[in-house]
């Protein structure tokens, strides 16, 4: 009965979840606001869809590998409640809507992007 109760049961203790510094990224009008703080720092958007599994999954696995704490700032954009300020995000920064997508923001311009698991692979360091 042993390997059940490890299977099904979990431990005892909760599981102490890890929380990013995200900026809710819900009206267009702060999208000049981002360009304008990509001059000095580094300006990330994560454009996520609640109700997709793969991003979902994407997203669980950005926030765990995380680990650049203030060295830049991170936007949470929910494309489904936010629609228009995601294509805008578009308009703006001239880059296709996917999703999950991740957009990287310096002097004002993308400097880089990538959407699903490729997100994952970006080398986000290199962009501070």
């Amino acid at each position: 009965m042993g390997i059940f109760n490890k299977m099904f049961s979990g431990s005892s203790e909760p599981k102490e979840e890890k929380v990013l510094p995200w900026i809710a990224l819900n009206d267009v009008s702060q999208l000049e606001n981002i360009k304008e703080k990509s001059e000095s720092k580094t300006q990330f958007v994560f454009k996520h869809s609640t109700t997709c599994g793969i991003s979902r999954m994407v997203m669980k696995q950005f926030v765990a590998a995380y680990d650049l704490n203030n060295n830049a700032d991170l936007h949470y954009l929910d494309l489904l409640s936010y629609r228009d300020v995601s294509n805008e995000v578009g308009y703006k920064f001239q880059v296709m809507h996917q999703s999950p997508q991740l957009l990287v923001i310096k002097n004002g311009v993308v400097v880089a992007h990538d959407s699903h698991g490729a997100i994952n692979e970006m080398d986000l360091n290199k962009f501070i």
